[in-house]
């Protein structure tokens, strides 16, 4: 294990016009609002609304709307949303709700009437204000929020969901909400705003906003989409948690363990933008909705729509514990069962491993499936300890070894072991087998789904199976002095490709029309440029990942700074056609 000068707070640096402060705001508001009779302020769900009230209430003295005031009762919303949240504690529907839908016509007609008639000024606050208030006559204000810090608020139980009160339901049945209805929904309704909203506002720091102009705003977004770039990582506890991410990427060490990095799920990360030295947060879904065919390239855009295919995320079980047993689901049961397109195949790529470290993964050969579907259910039950390795091959593992692991493929990491987890991005179609008799951070047992996951086992993914397909496929693509690529994968199953590259001269890649993600997996600093200057040449250091957009099309990496000369090596995916 060794430090390294990961970079916490990666930012796309920018020239442009940013206020921070409520004062310095609202100031600027009222001067950029001229004779404009409403301003209104659309929110993403998870802003803190009372803050964001408050402010403008105290500093204008006309007439306040509230949003909420116009939807639709909560028992109705709520009954209006019942079959995408469905009665299962982790898993509802995706919604085909607008927000639109939350509004009641009468209230929504009669405030859009009052509004157009009105010769007094008028603030129009909350999520959807946008519909409310007259395109000709408004100045619009967006404030956003990145789904990792209203995650964290829904831990807190300090925001409310679109439409209803839920504050003090369980952690589990919000982010349900916010992930199958209520993000989707809001996600839909900014994109139709792009063009339309007049200031970003930014209050992912309570109490110190920060405001950029709708001008700074495109300009971020089109410098980032240009540019090798990497979106804000995000790191968090786990039940089984590790020690490696601690020291590597100079985390807090009070904290009892890191399990998990997000550090590219442009869903739910941030993007920062430095404007004249100034950091503004926002979410790294509006790069994927606003500049999808730059990013994604237009054959991935074709196929996936606005949405950001593949993820990387570490696992750090390194003086920690197994994972829970697991198997995620096919393609043909997430559609049937959730409304996605598309399931969750990842792999297992080895970043670190001590000398017990190991891979559970695919079964033994010969196991009958109901005596292990019984022992499962009996060990849900409380009633054996599951004996994993009577049914699970377990593997052992070395540093750089690749595991693939398609969808219906039981498998979990074990402990002391730095995993790299390179998968496609629905992210939470986990079926949970079986987890150790471990309890959850919040003292109680994690959902175990038996039931579901005997639906999509796939029992010919035995221990022959594993090693003809799964284990270690590396294959020399080219190579010259100084430098191999090799190819790592996925399944014929996955449409992500991987390839490692080692190196201690200039690689060039291509990116083929396809956004390119990518690991440094060893060495301490390499940089990435462009041999026709198109970008200024970007560095990255030891375990971070970053993004390379479709339309960058050509781009050198070689070793820089205190690795110049030596070897270094990265991981790259990308979707394959």
């Amino acid at each position: 294990m060794k430090k390294a000068n990961y970079d916490k707070f990666p930012s796309t640096p920018l020239t442009g016009k940013i206020t921070q402060g409520w004062e310095p705001i609202l100031t600027l508001l009222k001067e950029k609002a001229g004779t404009k009779q409403v301003l209104a302020i659309d929110l993403y769900t998870g802003v803190y609304e009372e803050e964001v009230q408050e402010a403008f209430s105290k500093a204008y003295k006309g007439r306040v709307i509230d949003t909420r005031d116009l939807m639709k009762p909560e028992p109705a919303i709520r009954q209006l949303t019942e079959r995408f949240m469905t009665d299962d504690v982790l898993f509802g529907y995706v919604t085909n709700l607008r927000l639109s839908d939350y509004f009641d016509p009468d209230k929504l007609a009669k405030a859009r009437r009052e509004l157009s008639e009105t010769k007094e000024s008028v603030i129009v606050i909350g999520t959807g204000a946008a519909l409310v208030a007259p395109q000709d006559d408004t100045l619009l204000v967006y404030a956003d929020m990145a789904r990792w810090e209203i995650q964290q608020r829904f831990r807190r139980h300090e925001v409310k969901a679109l439409g209803i009160d839920n504050r003090t339901e369980a952690v589990s049945l919000q982010y349900k909400r916010g992930y199958f209805n209520d993000w989707r929904i809001c996600d839909r309704h900014k994109e139709s705003l792009f063009g339309r909203v007049d200031f970003w506002l930014d209050t992912h720091l309570p109490g110190q906003p920060k405001l950029i102009d709708k001008e700074t705003f495109f300009r971020g977004m089109e410098a980032t989409a240009q540019t090798p770039f990497r979106v804000v990582p995000f790191f968090d506890p786990a039940p089984w948690g590790g020690q490696w991410m601690k020291e590597v990427c100079d985390l807090d060490p009070k904290n009892a363990n890191y399990g998990w990095c997000f550090d590219c799920v442009p869903e739910e990360n941030s993007l920062y933008f430095d404007v004249n030295g100034i950091r503004f947060e926002l979410p790294s879904i509006d790069l994927v909705l606003l500049k999808s065919r730059e990013l994604l390239g237009e054959p991935v855009e074709a196929r996936f729509g606005k949405e950001f295919p593949i993820r990387f995320d570490f696992l750090d079980t390194m003086g920690g514990g197994n994972l829970s047993l697991q198997v995620h689901p096919t393609t043909q049961f997430i559609r049937e069962n959730f409304g996605m397109q598309y399931t969750q195949d990842e792999s297992y790529y080895m970043v670190d491993a001590g000398e017990d470290a190991k891979v559970y993964l695919g079964l033994k050969r010969g196991v009958d499936p109901q005596a292990m579907i019984d022992d499962l259910r009996k060990a849900e039950r409380g009633e054996l300890v599951f004996d994993t390795e009577k049914y699970v091959n377990k593997i052992p593992t070395r540093k750089h070894d690749h595991f693939l692991i398609p969808g219906g493929t039981v498998h979990c990491s074990g402990a002391n072991s730095m995993v790299l987890e390179i998968s496609s991005t629905p992210n939470i179609f986990t079926f949970k087998l079986w987890d150790w008799q471990r309890m959850g951070l919040d003292g109680k047992p994690r959902p175990i789904n038996v039931e579901r996951g005997k639906s999509v086992i796939d029992w010919k993914r035995d221990t022959d199976y594993v090693e003809a397909n799964l284990r270690n496929h590396f294959t020399t693509i080219a190579q010259g002095d100084g430098w191999t690529e090799e190819r790592t994968g996925l399944h014929p199953n996955e449409f992500i490709e991987t390839r490692r590259h080692r190196f201690n001269v200039p690689v060039t890649h291509h990116t083929n029309q396809s956004v390119n993600v990518l690991n440094l997996l060893e060495g301490e600093e390499a940089i990435v440029e462009s041999p026709t200057h198109a970008f200024a040449p970007f560095t990255v250091h030891y375990a971070e990942t970053f993004i390379v957009p479709a339309c960058v099309k050509e781009y050198t990496i070689r070793p820089h700074g205190p690795s110049a000369g030596k070897e270094c090596v990265t991981i790259k995916a990308y979707v394959r056609f």
